[in-house]
């Protein structure tokens, strides 16, 4: 990893995840190789005893074995299976031993349409319109085609470049027959982003204290924005 970059993915999660957005992350697998331009991005902290504790954040309890990527070192992937039904995907950032990370809420494919589709269709019936292809956080995990298998993977350093989605592609040439995560980051970064709470975060996590969703506007591949539901207690 880059100096730059591994100086980028050391500060505070907040930070971070605006510039990630325009960003191009590639997954290089067996089954296909896929590329997302990310439109879509939430922050997460640390533990509640940690100069940025998030009630909202898988790491706010402290680290256990399921969330221990989420500790570093930065420039990892930490994924993690939710609700019994999907993935997730998350870029680590903070020094090691302090928990962050970045979700990848969405992302617009711009390599291996024909992969993140069949990939979609393993669990629906009728195949998805391109831009829902990477919306959402578990449409985004199955369509790059990761797993609990990639967790505390590292992601490849693919630079900086005015245009990332060739710079992606160049990528893919390159190293054409190998498994692989990479990111390439856009060179300036956006100037004009959403900025609004989280999506579906429960307590306070989701309250505008914590307005650390980012994403590009405009952009038909962003999720919609939803508060999360009140759970009601069931009663007899």
């Amino acid at each position: 990893m880059s100096p730059a970059l591994h100086e980028l993915l050391s500060r505070p999660a907040p930070d971070v995840a605006p510039r990630l957005l325009g960003a191009v992350l590639v997954c290089a697998r067996d089954t296909g190789t896929v590329a997302l331009r990310l439109t879509e991005v939430e922050a997460y902290g640390g533990p509640q005893d940690s100069d940025l504790p998030d009630p909202g954040a898988h790491t706010f309890r402290g680290r256990t074995a399921r969330n221990a990527a989420m500790f570093g070192p930065p420039g990892h992937l930490y994924v993690y299976f939710t609700y019994g039904l999907h993935h997730a995907v998350n870029v680590v950032c903070r020094p090691e031993g302090t928990g962050g990370g970045i979700l990848i809420r969405s992302g617009e494919v711009v390599l291996g349409t024909e992969p993140a589709t069949r990939r979609r269709l393993a669990t629906r019936s009728s195949e998805p319109p391109f831009a829902t292809l990477a919306r959402g956080p578990g449409n985004t995990a199955q369509a790059l085609g990761l797993t609990l298998e990639d967790d505390a993977a590292a992601i490849v350093d693919l630079g900086a470049s005015p245009d990332p989605v060739a710079r992606a592609r160049e990528a893919v040439a390159e190293r054409e027959g190998t498994t692989w995560t990479g990111l390439a980051l856009a060179e300036p970064a956006p100037e004009e982003f959403l900025e609004t709470p989280r999506t579906g975060v429960s307590g306070e996590g989701g309250t505008d204290a914590f307005p650390w969703r980012f994403a590009l506007p405009g952009e038909p591949t962003v999720s919609p924005y939803r508060r999360a539901a009140v759970k009601r207690r069931r009663t007899r």
